[in-house]
């Protein structure tokens, strides 16, 4: 068995199509991975209550719980809400209590944040962005979603940031309507998992590299890592999630996209000739999602 890293924690990383419940200290030791169908919210969660109450049933003591869930959230420190799956295109599973639920169950640390800040905080405490204060993680698959840490945190105020929803300029004669039900053509609308399949007839993973469908899915993400880099100033911007797994080429385009849309005006390094080692992908693969879950279960430690 691998040396442990710290005390023994428990994640539930709760998906639109399935939850991923982990145990384990990091991605170094990992006890157990199972995953259960999402359900309605009564029946999914008393299903991952489940395998918990079996891990602690078989002597597995851990000492905090991580949640990292679609959303929205409701994030807001004081809020009588906080913690629960605010207004949400999930069916049934909006106004959804999620982290005072497990804290009343387990009686210990619980947090909670969105499953792409979480994949954030895995990336910073065990991936590709350790060492660095200022990020990104861009999750592009069923949705898109951003995860900002700035100065070692996530990004939160009275909401947490939500920017697979913003408007980007589309490319010249692009009619495409979009398929974001509330927005039509954000950049959701336009570069998400859905998006690619309405756009093309086909599921994204089934597309050749140099398939037409690529070429606005580039450069939507081209405009995204353009707003990320005019705000936040990210050291780094990593890019995971069920559309970018298997399509080397788009890292590229995606990179191409950005410098012809900045067209010169921010003079760095890292959108220079440094922007290989910009845009990159996860440093944790497939794995940062319930590793997220883990990592908000061990950000709610004292610190040691």
């Amino acid at each position: 068995m691998p040396a442990l890293v710290g005390p023994l924690l428990a994640g539930v990383e709760l998906g639109g199509t399935k939850c991923i419940c982990i145990l384990g200290t990091g991605p170094a030791d990992v006890r157990a991975q199972i995953e259960v169908p999402t359900r309605e919210p009564a029946t999914t969660l008393a299903a991952v209550e489940t395998v918990l109450d079996t891990w602690r049933a078989q002597g597995h003591e851990f000492a905090a719980v991580g949640l990292a869930a679609f959303g929205p959230l409701n994030l807001r420190r004081g809020s009588p809400r906080y913690g629960w799956v605010s207004r949400t295109v999930k069916p049934g599973w909006s106004d959804t209590e999620l982290e005072g639920r497990f804290a009343r169950r387990y009686r210990l640390a619980t947090g909670i944040d969105t499953d792409v800040n979480a994949a954030a905080r895995a990336e910073g405490r065990w991936g590709g962005a350790q060492g660095l204060a200022d990020f990104v993680y861009v999750t592009v698959g069923t949705g898109i979603g951003a995860g900002v840490i700035v100065n070692g945190a996530p990004v939160s105020g009275a909401n947490h940031t939500e920017l697979g929803h913003i408007r980007i300029v589309r490319l010249p004669g692009d009619d495409f309507p979009g398929v974001c039900p509330f927005h039509g053509d954000c950049l959701e609308g336009l570069a998400s998992g859905p998006a690619i399949d309405a756009r093309a007839g086909r599921q994204p993973a089934t597309l050749a590299a140099d398939d037409p469908a690529w070429t606005p899915v580039a450069q939507a993400l081209g405009q995204l890592c353009q707003t990320l880099v005019l705000t936040v100033g990210p050291r780094r911007i990593f890019l995971g999630g069920g559309v970018m797994t298997g399509q080397p080429q788009l890292f590229g385009m995606i990179r191409k996209s950005l410098q012809h849309s900045l067209n010169g005006y921010v003079d760095t390094g890292e959108v220079g000739a440094q922007i290989d080692r910009f845009i990159v992908p996860s440093g944790l693969g497939a794995a940062v999602g319930p590793l997220g879950a883990l990592a908000v279960a061990a950000d709610q430690l004292p610190p040691t």
